[in-house]
């Protein structure tokens, strides 16, 4: 019979509460505490060294202004809970904050659990903030990141290829004056959509203005605030904009629509992700589909390969998109 929270609780004289917050990685709980309690946990049984039932889905967080904020990480957790249940895992959720005085050592419990395997969502991570995470002893994969050095098991969106190709299909509607939207936190994400843009109008021979690259916040309303005061100063808009997400898209067509631009009669918009409300605003929303569901199962099944030890190389794995084309952008060859 599986040891129970409450006979830890017994054995170590901490209360279930705090015996639960140690064994999950909660705040709150001193260092001495939460190691004399993993020490009780695995000698009663309660952690099996040999067997991993848990999945850790770790949020890390920057300083939140992308993972906060925005419903297309709900929809991923969605696919990672489903998987889990296939599995056979019980799916536990956590949160990292970097901002935490005890971060560092937060990642040191995870990272050394080897009761669990663990997905962070690695959306908000830098390059900088790798080199806690090398040497896990628990299997251990990065969704939504990928690191240049390869030495991270990784499952990400294929975000410049993507990019690419929205800009070549506004390019192929007769747009050659495109802007670029571009994100205040310059996650990894956005870096790669911006190369494929790059790639696109280079290709094309098309000139990128630096005076038509705007800096958006990456929030709805932060996006819709920064793109009016960019508007009350700026002359000759281009024909059409590329986003680096659906938040910013949104929110600088209400700036533009406010300010009397039709679109996509003015100016045209394509943005990224596919979020739910693309379909219902008006006009609807031409923008690329990440599968979001789809990645979050990808991620445990990864994960899984490697809690079975199957194969030993470090994989990236890259989900394609899918391009959806609605009402925002308007064809300038037919008119």
């Amino acid at each position: 019979m599986k040891v129970s929270i409450q006979k830890i609780s017994e054995a170590t004289g901490f209360s279930p509460a705090t015996v639960s917050n140690a064994l999950n990685y909660k705040k709150g709980v001193n260092k001495d505490t939460a190691a004399l309690i993993f020490k009780t946990a695995k000698e009663l049984g309660y952690i099996e060294e040999n067997r991993i039932t848990k999945v850790k889905f770790v949020i890390y967080k920057r300083n939140g202004k992308i993972v906060d904020d925005t419903p297309f990480f709900p929809l991923l957790i969605e696919g990672v809970e489903k998987e889990c249940r296939a599995k056979g895992y019980e799916l536990v959720m956590c949160n990292l904050d970097q901002r935490d005085d005890d971060y560092e050592q937060q990642v040191k419990w995870m990272l050394s659990d080897t009761s669990a395997g663990v997905i962070l969502l690695g959306t908000e991570l830098m390059e900088e903030d790798l080199e806690l995470y090398r040497g896990a002893k628990c299997p251990f994969l990065i969704l939504d990141y990928w690191s240049n050095d390869m030495s991270f098991n990784g499952v990400l969106i294929n975000n410049s290829d993507s990019a690419r190709l929205a800009t070549e299909y506004l390019i192929g509607k007769g747009h050659k004056n495109i802007g670029y939207l571009k994100g205040n936190f310059r996650i990894k994400g956005f870096r790669s959509r911006a190369v494929g843009y790059k790639i696109a109008m280079d290709k094309a021979g098309l000139p990128i203005c630096e005076e038509q690259t705007v800096t958006l916040d990456t929030t709805m309303d932060g996006a819709y605030k920064d793109m009016m005061r960019y508007l009350e100063t700026a002359k000759d808009l281009p024909t059409a904009y590329f986003a680096e997400n659906d938040m910013m898209a949104i929110g600088a067509m209400k700036a533009l629509q406010e300010k009397g631009y039709r679109i996509p009669e003015d100016i045209s918009m394509v943005g990224f992700d596919d979020l739910p409300f693309c379909e219902i605003m008006t006009p609807r929303l031409t923008t690329i589909r990440v599968s979001k569901q789809e990645m979050g199962q990808l991620a445990v099944r990864r994960l899984h390969d490697l809690i079975q030890k199957k194969g030993e190389a470090k994989t990236k794995l890259q989900v394609c998109t899918q391009f959806v084309e609605r009402d925002s952008v308007k064809d300038m060859i037919q008119g």
